[in-house]
């Protein structure tokens, strides 16, 4: 009896030991954890500040497109014929003066057939000279020199004024302003013959060669004059308002290593249906330049008074910017003018007051910062 009351007593005894040496371990360990969690620190975020300073911001519209010769034909030819050789090889590159031909085409047909029209119309007029000398005789001399000028060489003189209704009733009934129009009409033809350049320029495309058999209507090439160019961009409608006729463009090559000056001399006053866009034309004046290049344009427009221009990420949704008033952010109502590709323009913000130059991730109003000017 007595072995298992010490059993009993023993066990007591251990159950005791592990209870307390249960509440002292976990008594440590809460101490432990209490003293290895620091208490929390308010942190303050720095942030890049700058004063706001308003005034005129002219406004920039980007665009680009594809330069093209403001002087340039298309060259057709009107009449058939052999393709023969001029002054010069007509070859793309070739370079003309004002008047000179371009290219010939074989007429030594067509020309027998003037001669012979321009010989009957001489002839015509012998035929009436008596007449004209007995019944209006104070017009012969003018006839007389008139015939005297005719050669089958060189395109006909200009036909004598009739100011007398009868003797314009005698030429005509005889045929002769009938023959003489009809000349006339066949020297037009025989022009478009020989094309001749229209101003100094160079042959950009070249479809035929000599001895080439033309036919009517055939294109033979381009032909433009260098120098002188005109890039035409598309802008939104809303940009266009914005424009002035006149006004200075920046362009530059899309690498961006050369820059180029133009200025705006057309705006459409139509808009793309589809796009919502308008067609503005720069002329380009720059012996450097070619035709075919591609361009990047900055284009100004009107210049907003009273205005700052700010990156886009620091204007929220509902058009305010953070200010820092005694280190601490406040939201400015904005009023928006002109946005662009990264900035806005916006009106409203007092002058000197400062804003945030950079835009805080999670700011928000009443939240303390530290400024860095």
């Amino acid at each position: 009896m007595e072995l298992k009351k010490l059993r009993g007593v023993i066990l007591a005894g251990l159950a005791l030991i592990g209870v307390v040496a249960s509440i002292f371990l976990a008594k440590n360990l809460i101490d432990n954890k209490a003293a290895a969690v620091a208490p929390a620190r308010k942190i303050v975020k720095e942030v890049l500040v700058q004063k706001a300073v308003n005034g005129p911001v002219t406004i920039s519209v980007p665009a680009q497109g594809l330069v093209t010769a403001k002087r340039r034909i298309e060259i057709f030819s009107e009449v058939q014929g052999v393709f023969r050789m001029g002054a010069q090889l007509f070859r793309t590159g070739q370079s003309y003066r004002s008047n000179e031909i371009l290219l010939q085409i074989d007429a030594a047909e067509y020309l027998a057939n003037v001669k012979s029209s321009r010989t009957n119309l001489y002839n015509q007029i012998a035929g009436i000279l008596p007449d004209i000398r007995l019944d209006f005789s104070k017009e012969y001399p003018t006839w007389l020199a008139f015939l005297n000028a005719i050669n089958v060489d060189k395109n006909l003189p200009d036909m004598p004024e009739m100011s007398d209704e009868n003797l314009k009733l005698f030429v005509s009934g005889r045929g002769v302003l009938g023959a003489y129009y009809s000349v006339k009409n066949l020297e037009q033809r025989l022009s478009k013959y020989q094309v001749r350049a229209p101003f100094n320029g160079v042959l950009t495309e070249a479809l035929v060669t000599e001895g080439t058999l033309v036919r009517s209507g055939q294109k033979l090439g381009e032909f433009i004059q260098p120098g002188l160019y005109e890039l035409m961009v598309s802008i939104p409608k809303s940009y266009a308002l914005k424009l002035n006729q006149g006004a200075t463009v920046s362009l530059s090559n899309m690498e961006g290593n050369e820059t180029f000056t133009g200025k705006v001399v057309r705006l459409n006053a139509k808009v793309d249906p589809s796009t919502q866009t308008t067609a503005v034309t720069i002329e380009i004046n720059d012996p450097n330049l070619y035709e075919g290049v591609y361009l990047k344009a900055i284009l100004e427009g009107n210049t907003l008074q009273n205005a700052i221009s700010l990156p886009r990420a620091l204007i929220s949704e509902a058009n305010t910017v953070f200010a820092v008033e005694n280190n601490t952010l406040k939201a400015i109502q904005v009023t928006p003018l002109h946005y662009s590709e990264g900035q806005v323009v916006v009106a409203g913000i007092p002058e000197g007051l400062e804003i945030l130059a950079k835009p805080l991730l999670g700011a928000y109003e009443g939240m303390t910062v530290n400024p860095i000017r």
